[in-house]
């Protein structure tokens, strides 16, 4: 038995229009999965699950605003009207806004609190109402939350985003718990990335040249690969098979569990 093999298996990603989402979803599909693209950008989501289609994969799109409790309804609802059911849902929508905390915007903050940890919360929340028995779909599954190598160790520039990747991991473990006693037969893990050069990647290294803390993005890069045993930065690939890992079989007697996936940045 190929215990990655995902076919079969009903996949929802949530912020999974671009960056590390979009190649989540991927690994997903390649791995067999049907899969959601849950995203509150529509054209951009649209396209991915287009992208998707064309390779062979089962995908469709759905609008999900994960700050929105109506939104996660109605979203896990349509993901098992278009793919008959729900197994596997990865909270993965987040933004990170940086800034030293002399100059801490709440405005900011509020907006990271939103996304990061009450979307990771709500998506949880639905995850479990609709694999749990007697749910929608009914059959269990795993939920995979992405944390962040902030949640692990201290970074200049970022504490806000820290503090809510902080969250995310506390999430990830009480709700690993609560489904282990109540019988949801559902999986909770969370996976701890290092930088990537996505889009948010590179704004944040941007962002340490602006605040002052490095002389240039170059060299906040490079002071990151100093602090990574592996000597360089992380690939979206990296990060979307060890959600498939979770997602999959191979995982089946971990939860609770924080992955890290950051070359060694994080130990």
């Amino acid at each position: 038995m190929n215990v990655y093999d995902l076919e079969g298996r009903r996949a929802l990603v949530s912020g999974g229009a671009q960056g590390l989402g979009a190649g989540m979803a991927e690994a997903l599909a390649r791995a067999g999965a049907a899969v959601v693209v849950a995203d509150i950008q529509e054209d951009a989501g649209r396209a991915t699950a287009e992208a998707l289609q064309k390779a062979g994969g089962n995908a469709a799109f759905v609008p999900l605003d994960v700050t929105d409790d109506a939104s996660w309804e109605s979203a896990t609802a349509r993901a098992v009207d278009e793919l008959g059911g729900l197994d596997i849902v990865v909270n993965n929508a987040g933004v990170e806004i940086s800034g030293l905390v002399v100059d801490l915007n709440p405005r900011d903050v509020r907006r990271m609190l939103d996304v990061n940890v009450l979307g990771v919360a709500l998506g949880t929340k639905h995850a479990f109402r609709t694999m749990r028995p007697g749910g929608p779909a009914g059959r269990g599954g795993a939920v995979v939350n992405v944390s962040s190598v902030a949640a692990t160790i201290p970074f200049p520039g970022i504490a806000g985003y820290s503090a809510t990747k902080s969250a995310v991991d506390r999430l990830t473990r009480v709700a690993a718990l609560e489904s282990g006693k109540l019988g949801y037969g559902v999986r909770v893990n969370c996976v701890y990335p290092g930088l990537v050069p996505t889009e948010m990647g590179t704004r944040l290294a941007q962002d340490m040249e602006t605040m002052g803390l490095w002389p240039s993005a170059e060299a906040a890069v490079g002071h990151v690969i100093g602090l990574t045993p592996l000597g360089r930065l992380g690939e979206v690939a990296d990060i979307a098979d060890a959600v498939v890992f979770l997602a999959s079989d191979a995982a089946r007697f971990i939860t609770g569990a924080g992955l890290p996936v950051d070359g060694g940045m994080g130990m």
